[in-house]
């Protein structure tokens, strides 16, 4: 098991308009991705992540990806 010196926490959340307008909208994979490059380019690695659905105003879903990175200064 790989022992990382920092964490960070970042979430990635689908649209509500399109929540609003066609009831869901999927998450914004082209945004995931350039997230993670970014964030891999600056040394960090992909720990964990979890699909949560969070309630949306009164009667819509919305997905959110939870993701857990780590790095090490080795």
């Amino acid at each position: 098991m790989t022992k990382y010196d920092e964490y960070k926490v970042i979430h990635v959340m689908e649209g509500g308009c399109g929540t609003l307008l066609l009831g869901s909208s999927g998450l914004p994979i082209k945004k995931l991705e350039a997230t993670l490059n970014e964030e891999a380019a600056h040394g960090w690695q992909l720990v964990f992540q979890v699909i949560e659905n969070k309630r949306f105003l009164l009667f819509w879903t919305r997905e959110t990806v939870i993701i857990t990175l780590g790095r090490s200064h080795s």
